[in-house]
């Protein structure tokens, strides 16, 4: 059952990842893709009608990580309390700029919630990867299954005090940004017409080489820095194909792209992202926060979930609600299917 809900969790925090990720890089764009108001409007409109929902999955995650591993969210939350409120505040930020560019008639007023929309969404992606870096990496658990951890110290692995943000993690959110920047490619070639799909085709032409480089140096990194990754990989050879499945959506996607398969593009990124997270999760099980320098007190899906009852319990009520949301899910986006057409009262 730990390991069930090890991977529900998982697969929870994926399906943000995918969703709200493009997003987020269309959020990233908008200001290079988008050259004058109604332009950016188009694009804002492109997700405006899901963008809240999407976030819903990251407080569904969050959710379950209380009931399925509370000792993981008791350690985490206190941890990385410092990042976890940027987060926050970068979120509501984000929600801010979307809702009020559109309440007045100025030209200083929506430029100024454009840019920042543009620069909350972008430091998104980059903390979003530093925290993904930072479970990679480990963090200093005590014997109490606690830690601290301050935003930055000498930006080195090994040698001193751990930060948050150091040359590993920064590069894992250095990727992050490239990732959900393209997958927000995807989704406005996708969502709309010229001259901004082209804008948006070339913007991913420039993102995707690059994000084929990163993910292979953070690749390496990992292994390195984090050895049970490749000992997990390496005792279950057939584990391979996760990240080969990753690879496959990346390239997949270019090609499609090429094809003018906009519609197969965009899921191939979204397999490429979920194929490296899975990668990423499958990597460090049956660990769900490692701890530096000492790996026996790490929190792993034994010593930190909940009563086999209260997960059992859990379970009954998951399956409905994902069914729920599953169905509400699928329902609007067959409703929103094909281009933009700009809304004179949207935005």
């Amino acid at each position: 059952m730990e390991t069930l809900w090890f991977y529900l969790v998982a697969g929870m925090i994926a399906m943000y990842v995918i969703l709200d990720g493009f997003d987020l890089g269309a959020g990233i764009l908008h200001l290079f893709v988008a050259r004058n108001d109604d332009e950016r409007r188009t694009v804002l409109q492109s997700i405006g009608p899901v963008w809240d929902g999407n976030e819903v999955w990251l407080l569904a995650g969050g959710g379950a990580l209380v009931l399925a591993f509370p000792k993981l969210y008791a350690s985490g939350f206190s941890g990385f309390y410092l990042p976890l409120m940027i987060v926050l505040w970068l979120l509501i930020f984000r929600a801010i700029a979307i809702e009020f560019r559109s309440h007045l008639e100025s030209p200083i007023w929506r430029p100024v919630w454009d840019v920042a929309f543009a620069g909350s969404s972008l430091l998104l992606a980059v903390f979003l990867g530093a925290a993904l870096g930072n479970v990679v990496r480990g963090v200093p658990l005590g014997e109490d299954g606690f830690f601290f951890t301050p935003l930055w110290t000498s930006f080195r692995i090994r040698g001193g005090e751990l930060g948050i943000l150091d040359w590993y993690t920064v590069t894992v959110g250095v990727t992050s940004l490239l990732a959900l920047t393209y997958h927000g490619a995807m989704w406005v070639i996708l969502k709309t017409e010229d001259p901004i799909r082209q804008r948006a085709k070339r913007a991913a032409g420039l993102a995707w080489p690059l994000l084929l480089v990163f993910i292979i140096l953070v690749t390496v990194l990992t292994f390195i820095i984090q050895p049970h990754v490749p000992e997990r990989f390496t005792a279950r050879p057939l584990s391979y194909v996760l990240p080969l499945v990753a690879l496959a959506g990346l390239v997949g996607s270019r090609l499609l792209m090429g094809r003018g398969r906009e519609l197969g593009a965009f899921l191939a990124s979204a397999l490429f992202l979920g194929g490296m997270l899975v990668s990423v999760v499958f990597g460090l099980y049956p660990m769900v926060l490692p701890a530096a320098g000492d790996p026996s007190l790490s929190l792993t899906v034994d010593n930190a979930a909940g009563p086999p009852y209260a997960l059992r319990v859990a379970l009954m009520w998951w399956i409905p609600g994902m069914i729920l949301v599953g169905v509400y899910t699928t329902y609007v986006y067959r409703q929103l299917a094909g281009k933009v057409t700009l809304d004179p009262d949207a935005y």
